[in-house]
């Protein structure tokens, strides 16, 4: 009886995430008549931010989920443009990072731009597609050069499993390199794998599920982004083998 009740619970709280998604996709996508350019973008930028604070909020009162993510906090006030990569341990990780960072824009795949869901929303704050590399390169540094702080996830998809990750993407460093911003590293860590790859959306976790957010590591812009891109790489795999 227990495992149903949570099982409910869980379900609820997914439920009220996709209301909340589709609820600010319908009014991005009348703000969008109205609000142009940067004013627009900052305006998206903070929307998803406040209402994805709130969801962990209530998410963190029913038990089910404990989330610590008041150490990127600190990066509200960190002035300029700043890349802030992170692993990928679940699908809840860029709506963690986010809720954090009123100026934060999100490198996404070209789908989840085009999702019903998230689309309007998504263009309304800016988000970067990664369609096509040259224009995804180019969007972001001029995100970046307008104050914008870039959440990215260098693997390119979810980790294989909780502490591991898959080789990382140069194009991150790459970007840094372009718009001359650190990279600011975020470690994820969870003893769920829920939500990760692989796992059923139906499938009931051990709860509660954790989540914790730490600021790692800076790395400065480059010339050479291969090595930047190795170096983070190899930090990464070091913390998550802790």
């Amino acid at each position: 009886m227990a495992s149903v009740l949570l099982r409910a619970w869980l379900f609820v709280l997914l439920f009220w995430l996709g209301v909340l998604s589709l609820g600010w996709n319908l009014i991005a996508a009348v703000l969008r008549l109205f609000l142009r350019g940067a004013t627009a973008r900052r305006v998206g930028c903070a929307g998803i931010s406040y209402g994805y604070r709130w969801y962990w909020a209530c998410a963190r009162a029913s038990g089910l989920l404990r989330i610590d993510a008041h150490s990127l906090d600190v990066l509200r006030d960190v002035p300029g443009g700043l890349v802030i990569a992170a692993n990928h341990p679940s699908l809840l990780d860029a709506l963690m990072i986010v809720a954090r960072l009123p100026r934060g824009t999100c490198l996404m795949k070209g789908a989840l731009v085009r999702n019903p869901f998230l689309g309007a929303g998504a263009s309304l704050a800016g988000y970067v597609s990664n369609d096509s590399t040259r224009t995804m390169v180019r969007m972001a540094v001029e995100r970046l050069h307008e104050g914008g702080q870039l959440v990215v996830f260098p693997e390119g998809t979810r980790s294989p499993a909780p502490g591991r990750i898959h080789p990382f993407s140069r194009s991150i460093a790459l970007i840094a390199q372009r718009a001359q911003v650190p990279i600011q590293t975020v470690v994820i860590e969870t003893d769920s794998p829920y939500l990760g790859k692989g796992w059923p959306l139906w499938k009931l976790p051990p709860v509660p599920i954790v989540f914790r957010a730490r600021l790692g590591q800076r790395f400065e812009p480059a010339a050479d982004a291969e090595q930047v891109c190795a170096e983070m790489e190899a930090y990464f795999r070091k913390e998550l083998a802790r």
